[in-house]
C-alpha cells in the first residue's frame, strides 16, 4: 500500500519528525505551505497560531500537484497549537476525501497533552475508532534517542514498506 505522510510544520520539529517517518515507510511526503506565512518569533507567534487554532480557521495554501487518491495509507502530522491541531491541515483536510484511507496521526508541540488535538483530528475525519498516533515533544529542538525509537515503533504498527 502506497503511503503520503502530510505535514504543516512551523519551526522545523514536525518537518523532522515527518520527513523520519517517510524515510521510514518509504513514503512520499507533502509539505503544507499556507499562502499568508504565520509568525515565527514572539507574542504574534503565539497570539496568531494560537487564535487561528482556536477560531478553527483554514487558512489558504500554496498549490500542491499530490493526488491523495493515489494512496491508501495517509499519515497527517501538526503542531500543537492551543490543545489544538495546527491550521493548515485544517485546510487540507477540508479541500481532500480520505474516506477509506488508512490514517494515522502525529503530533509535535513543547509539551502538555495532544488529546484533545487528536480528539479534534478524529472527530474532523469523522473516524470512530482506534488510529495510530504519535506524540513527540520538541523532537528537533530536543535530540533524545528515544524519538528515533518511537518512530521505528509507530512505523512499525503502519507496516513499514522498506
Amino acid at each position: 500500500m502506497k503511503t503520503l505522510v502530510v505535514y504543516f510544520s512551523l519551526e522545523g520539529n514536525t518537518k523532522w519528525a515527518a520527513e523520519r517517518i517517510a524515510a521510514e515507510l518509504g513514503a512520499d511526503i507533502l509539505a503544507l505551505e499556507p499562502k499568508a506565512a504565520y509568525p515565527d518569533k514572539g507574542f504574534k507567534k503565539y497570539f496568531w497560531g494560537g487564535k487561528s487554532s482556536v477560531m478553527k480557521e483554514a487558512p489558504e495554501l500554496e498549490p500542491y500537484k499530490v493526488k491523495t487518491a493515489d494512496y491508501g495509507q495517509i499519515v497527517l502530522a501538526a503542531p500543537v497549537w492551543a490543545g489544538n491541531f495546527a491550521p493548515p491541515l485544517r485546510t487540507f483536510l477540508q479541500l481532500e476525501d480520505l474516506s477509506g484511507k488508512s490514517l494515522a496521526l502525529v503530533t509535535c508541540s513543547g509539551g502538555g497533552s495532544p488529546a484533545k488535538a487528536f480528539a479534534n483530528l478524529k472527530e474532523l475525519l469523522q473516524v470512530s475508532g482506534e488510529i495510530p498516533t504519535l506524540w513527540l515533544v520538541d523532537p528537533k529542538s530536543k535530540q533524545d534517542p528515544k524519538n528515533e525509537t518511537a518512530i521505528r515503533e509507530f512505523c512499525g504498527r503502519l507496516g513499514a514498506q522498506k
